[in-house]
């Protein structure tokens, strides 16, 4: 997914937000569902994260173009482990690794189905 940075993503000097980075990858994991005709939300349960690991690389700047890719680490009972990288042209800016729960309206993590792990193994693919 390409992302272009705009000046409410940025600080004063033109330099991307540190939080804007995660929402940048967010919008990666959402849109492989709209792609698809899907939505993040299945059966009443949502995505919730676990627990991440960033690394920030090089700084983006303002008027950027970047990209984000995503790819399947592993899939668990309850959740799934994602790699994210952004790039600036063919550079390595971030990375993330996340880790997500389907977690249901009573807050209460529920087993993943087949069909939403065959839907995360043919859409965002694996390392």
């Amino acid at each position: 997914m390409k992302i272009r940075i705009y000046y409410k993503d940025t600080d004063c000097g033109g330099i991307v937000y540190h939080s804007r980075y995660f929402d940048f990858c967010e919008m990666a994991r959402s849109e492989i569902f709209f792609e698809n005709g899907k939505s993040p939300t299945v059966n009443g349960c949502h995505f919730a994260i676990k627990n991440l690991k960033a690394n920030f690389i090089k700084p983006a700047f303002l008027g950027n173009l970047l990209e984000v890719k995503t790819k399947l680490l592993k899939i668990r009972h309850t959740g799934f482990i994602i790699f994210h990288q952004i790039f600036k042209d063919e550079t390595s800016i971030f990375e993330m690794q996340i880790s997500l729960v389907n977690l249901c309206e009573n807050g209460k993590p529920r087993k993943l189905d087949k069909e939403i792990k065959k839907f995360l193994l043919e859409n965002i693919g694996s390392l």
